[in-house]
């Protein structure tokens, strides 16, 4: 299969890439190396730089025959949604539309969806959120991603494009970057690494849902294969605060820096946790690392990368 891979240079596109290469896929990659990094992507990749908004783009399908998509491309960053909503739109609405004019023009029709389950769920109702919660995003991100799903049940409806929405808790691993919520599992690694104190934002008390890359790689094995359609939670079911998470990391770094705190941010929701029994019901799928080996694992990647 010819896969397209929307932010193929990424945290999380870099992984998947390298996992559809595996599976003996022929992967394209389509990235603008604003945040990801030539070097993560795949030698066997065909590798084309370039803004998602570029016109060039149709040329690609042209050129590569793409039986799948999969799009990781977007602004990252809940914090930057805020500060500049009109830009996240931009990025997350625009250019994820362009995408499916090409799709249902080349009549390509598996498309794999990153979208999020934490932001899009909001202030939860119930812990953990299943697939039927109620959708009250709180940032634009959040906002931005509710929109693109909308806008594929309306490409599949008319034009056969067959959509798989995975709904993202927060990811962390290898290669992770310093945006998005997860970020802050790669942030205090960096500032762990240069002796720096951990900087929390609020009384560290607010939780999320911590998955693996690598059980997210899985997830997107999965999603492109036909039979997988319909929206999933990609996540791990549990809760753990932003204070665990600092005290792992710091034993994993075998430093003895105390965290400070700073005020906490606007748009910040207080708990996330999501539910992913309906992803493991139809497709097998759940999450298998376990998180302080996970965040060790992470940490001694970056401690690697500064080498």
């Amino acid at each position: 299969m010819n896969i397209l891979v929307t932010g193929g240079a990424g945290f999380i596109g870099s992984h998947i890439v390298d996992a559809y290469i595996r599976e003996g896929h022929r992967v394209v990659v389509l990235d603008n190396l604003s945040t990801g990094k030539r070097e993560q992507v795949h030698p066997d990749a065909t590798f084309y730089e370039i803004d998602l908004m570029a016109p060039e783009v149709k040329d690609i399908f042209e050129k590569e025959k793409i039986d799948a998509i999969n799009h990781h491309a977007a602004q990252i960053s809940v914090t930057q949604s805020v500060a500049d909503p009109a830009f996240d739109a931009e990025i997350n609405i625009v250019g994820s539309l362009k995408l499916l004019e090409l799709a249902a023009t080349y009549k390509v029709k598996k498309f794999v969806f990153a979208s999020t389950g934490g932001a899009l769920y909001g202030e939860q109702d119930y812990y953990p959120a299943d697939e039927a919660h109620p959708t009250q995003p709180i940032s634009p991100y959040g906002i931005a991603k509710l929109t693109v799903e909308r806008y594929l049940s309306y490409y599949r409806e008319n034009f056969s494009i067959h959509p798989t929405i995975l709904r993202y808790s927060n990811v962390y691993g290898p290669r992770q970057d310093p945006h998005g919520e997860a970020g802050v599992v790669s942030i205090f690694c960096k500032q762990l690494l240069k002796d720096q104190q951990p900087v929390i934002f609020g009384d560290g008390e607010q939780t999320r849902d911590f998955v693996s890359v690598f059980d997210v790689v899985n997830a997107n094995l999965k999603a492109v294969s036909e039979n997988c359609q319909g929206t999933y939670n990609v996540g791990t079911g549990k809760e753990t605060s932003v204070n665990t998470i600092t005290a792992l990391l710091i034993k994993a770094s075998g430093k003895t820096l105390p965290p400070r705190h700073n005020p906490p941010r606007m748009g910040e929701q207080r708990r996330s946790c999501i539910d992913y029994g309906k992803f493991n019901k139809d497709h097998g799928w759940q999450p298998t690392q376990v998180l302080d080996e996970g965040l060790k694992g992470t940490f001694n990647f970056f401690t690697d990368s500064v080498r």
